[in-house]
């Protein structure tokens, strides 16, 4: 009997396809609206950027991904009051134009979910009913102007050009972010661990467009496109 195909197992969970949780410091989350002191900056095991450990005046601490040109000590506001600058968290429809944010909520008190890894941010193009954000991809975004983000660029851009110099250090930079290192071509397996495997040569052996109600142990190679609305 065969094993389930690696998208299958993905699927289901488990630990070799989840980032390990004791390399997370936290649920990092935007902060709430008020004035904080950057006290730290900390290395993020799970992450390839680093974080700020903020103090608010209340004797709260927060830790929020680092920006750009962060340093201790420096001041960060968060909240309509606060003005746009570099670390600065506000609602994308106080942000003018052409602005570098990140850290982005995609549905207002979500804490931010786009464009947080490091040295990523977006382009604020244009408002209106809604704000047009040109994500890192190159694809454009409405969002609510209630959404919030935070100014700059994510620190952390040059993580990906240190050398790797060796295949294991690189299989253990890829584990902590729940990512497989390499990858096996379906037709180089054996038949009964996926369905392009097998055979006297490396060879699909059928057709390798697969429709979107595939089950599960099929659905591999190209999928066929959406369905246009007339």
């Amino acid at each position: 009997m065969g094993k389930p195909i690696i998208p299958q197992r993905r699927g289901k969970g488990g630990l070799v396809y989840r980032s390990p949780s004791h390399r997370h410091l936290g649920d990092i989350r935007l902060v709430p609206d008020g004035e904080y002191k950057v006290e730290d900056i900390i290395h993020a095991p799970g992450r390839n950027a680093p974080l700020l450990l903020m103090s608010g005046n209340d004797g709260s601490s927060y830790l929020q991904i680092a920006v750009n040109g962060s340093f201790v000590g420096q001041k960060i506001l968060s909240g309509s009051s606060a003005p746009v600058e570099k670390g600065n968290t506000l609602s994308l429809g106080q942000i003018p134009d052409g602005t570098y944010v990140h850290n982005i909520e995609s549905k207002p008190g979500d804490g931010g979910k786009f464009c947080r890894t490091g040295g990523s941010s977006a382009l604020v193009v244009s408002h209106g009913e809604n704000v047009v954000l040109k994500l890192p991809s190159g694809k454009m975004r409405n969002f609510h102007p209630s959404c919030r983000a935070t100014v700059g660029f994510v620190a952390g851009s040059g993580s990906k050009d240190i050398p790797v110099l060796k295949a294991g250090r690189n299989v253990h930079y890829l584990r902590s972010k729940a990512k497989r290192p390499y990858t096996v071509r379906g037709v180089a397996m054996n038949a009964v661990n996926h369905p392009h495997g097998g055979g006297n040569h490396q060879h699909i052996g059928r057709p390798s467009t697969v429709g979107r109600g595939t089950p599960p142990g099929r659905k591999v190679g190209r999928l066929s496109p959406k369905r246009r609305k007339s």
